[in-house]
């Protein structure tokens, strides 16, 4: 019998955020993803004392799901981020980082956290309305009748993931077959409703990152040997495809909760393998030319198809069954019992396709909204990322078909968004306190902390000590390097603003980010037409970023109101 201990008391922690260790813990967490952040942001190696998987990575997915959190209050935090990022794939690093700024500045200024989140919450209305409206000075329209946006939105997603240790011309090669892929997904007919296919990424360490290429269809990787045994296949006719979500091994071992009678006699062995054998007859009798299996398909009926030149191949697994049910135009067959001639698909062709020492086998559809995207890069590490890295920009595009606006990026959305609440309240301060109780006071502190955490997520982009300045005229970030001489020479010394929109000869004044500037209202008229290209443009995903702003401020509400933390040490 074991010993029995006394239960613990659970243990009751009032006030957490003004406790030093909450404080001290928090800050830490905030300086790792600062540091992580943007196209320099330093890289990080995550492993637990016990060796095993190391990962080396800047990406908030990876990062916050390697890393250890243990106190409630940043649990909310992290748990808050790894939830947006599952639904936006981008953006988790501002979410997290603007979130850290948001309550540390507010912990500072000693407002009533009850006033403090119901003005958070009015400052959060005011972003989004002036970054949804058409007066806003941040966001320029997507054009989809030329991909020169669309490639650009994907180079800002590659660039600012230096784990993936791509050069710019293989930053130009891979988002020219992100962007082809995406293309290949969006059918060429279709009504007010469009869904879309699905790009399946195919990871490929040990190659050169310019082998990467995408293919319409599925690619199914097996030996070279069997590829060589079953192709070619001559065929003249359409190929008809039998797709089974089902085991075709004859293991009976799964019954469900029902039970199996065999009569006396009976070799249950021999009677499943009639079975599978007469599901074969009847796929020779329906002129099938391919079937595949998520599972196991038995020798036996695998020797016999190929008897009758029937291509089988099985264990393709659960993650190929969607794609290849779109691929041939078919529902998987779960029933050996019946097969309904409507069952099956159909496909253009297969052939065999190879990529350094992997071979596979090709299915073609017919009308291409599938693609396989084979991502070359050096060793594991690079290609993990790189893999994570074209998910997150594969759906950011998604994200831009829904919503076709991007805003400007390379932490110029940010100061322009500071200069323009900061505006708002110097001059129309009743159209935020309304009639909440709150003086203008407690406004002017929250509004201030609110901007600063802004401004200090777009400061986070400087990692090597350099100078960071806002333009009094568009409201956009501009970085000097560190070590730069007076004041006086800035047009010299800066070349373009963060996001390359606005050019440093115009005529335009400067000022310290970190420093007080009286409040403008920042130009809407943006210059970014007069550039020539869009190539050198840096632009982030507007509902990625919108969704981000709205968790960042929530989860800082969330936890700027919490109380007390009970915890259940048994």
């Amino acid at each position: 019998m074991s010993r029995l201990e006394a239960k613990k008391p659970s243990l009751c922690e009032s006030e957490p955020l003004t406790t030093e260790k909450v404080r001290a813990t928090l800050s830490v967490l905030k300086g790792i993803l600062k540091s992580c952040y943007g196209p320099s942001g330093r890289l990080k190696q995550l492993h637990n004392g016990l060796g095993g998987y190391v990962c080396t990575t800047s990406q908030a997915s990876a990062l916050l799901s390697h890393l250890s959190v243990t106190h409630p209050v940043l649990k909310i935090l992290t748990t808050s981020v790894q939830n947006h990022v599952s639904c936006f794939r981008d953006c988790g690093l501002f979410t997290a980082i603007f979130c850290c700024n948001l309550i540390e500045n507010i912990q500072k200024v000693g407002v009533t956290p009850t006033t403090a989140i119901k003005l958070n919450k009015h400052l959060l209305s005011l972003c989004t309305n002036y970054l949804k409206s058409d007066a806003c000075g941040c966001r320029i329209p997507v054009d989809f009748s030329s991909a020169q946006f669309l490639l650009c939105l994907v180079r800002s997603v590659l660039r600012s993931k230096p784990a993936c240790m791509l050069t710019r011309q293989e930053i130009d090669h891979i988002s020219t077959l992100i962007v082809k892929a995406f293309l290949l997904t969006i059918p060429e007919s279709s009504g007010d409703h469009i869904i879309l296919g699905k790009s399946i990424i195919v990871p490929l360490k040990g190659q050169r990152v310019t082998e990467s290429s995408v293919l319409p269809g599925v690619l199914l990787e097996m030996p070279e040997i069997e590829l060589r045994r079953i192709l070619p296949v001559q065929k003249s006719r359409a190929l008809k495809v039998a797709l089974f979500s089902l085991s075709l091994s004859g293991d009976c071992s799964d019954t469900g909760e029902g039970t199996m009678a065999i009569s006396h006699g009976v070799s249950l062995e021999n009677a499943v393998l009639e079975q599978l054998l007469n599901l074969g007859r009847q796929l020779v009798r329906d002129h099938v030319d391919l079937v595949l299996c998520q599972k196991v398909i038995h020798p036996s009926l695998k020797q016999f198809l190929s008897m009758h030149h029937i291509i089988a191949i099985d264990r393709v697994g659960v993650a190929l069954m969607e794609p290849l049910s779109k691929v041939t135009g078919t529902q998987p067959i779960g029933s050996l019992s019946s097969v309904s001639p409507s069952s099956y698909g159909s496909v253009k062709d297969w052939c065999s396709a190879k990529v350094g020492f992997r071979h596979f086998f090709h299915v073609i559809p017919n009308e291409v909204t599938v693609c396989s995207l084979l991502l070359c890069n050096r060793n594991d590490t690079t290609c993990s990322e790189l893999k994570l890295t074209c998910q997150a920009a594969l759906h950011v595009l998604q994200l831009t078909m829904k919503e076709p606006w991007v805003l400007l990026g390379g932490g110029c959305t940010e100061t322009h968004l500071a200069a323009y609440i900061r505006h708002k309240i110097h001059e129309e301060p009743e159209s935020v306190l309304q009639d909440d109780g709150c003086t203008q006071a407690e406004l002017q502190l929250i509004a201030d902390a609110f901007c600063s955490a802004l401004e200090s997520l777009a400061a986070s982009l400087e990692h090597d000590g350099g100078e960071v300045l806002i333009d009094m005229k568009y409201g956009h970030c501009w970085s000097a390097r560190a070590g730069s001489p007076s004041v006086g020479n800035w047009p010299d010394l800066l070349l373009l603003c963060g996001c390359g929109v606005c050019h440093s000869q115009e005529e335009l004044s400067w000022s310290f980010l970190k420093s007080t500037y009286h409040p403008f209202a920042p130009q809407t008229s943006l210059p970014w037409e007069t550039t020539g290209s869009a190539s050198s443009l840096t632009v982030d995903c507007l509902t990625a970023k919108l969704a981000g702003l709205q968790v960042a401020v929530e989860t800082a509400n969330l936890i700027l109101d919490i109380s007390y933390v009970i915890e259940d040490k048994n």
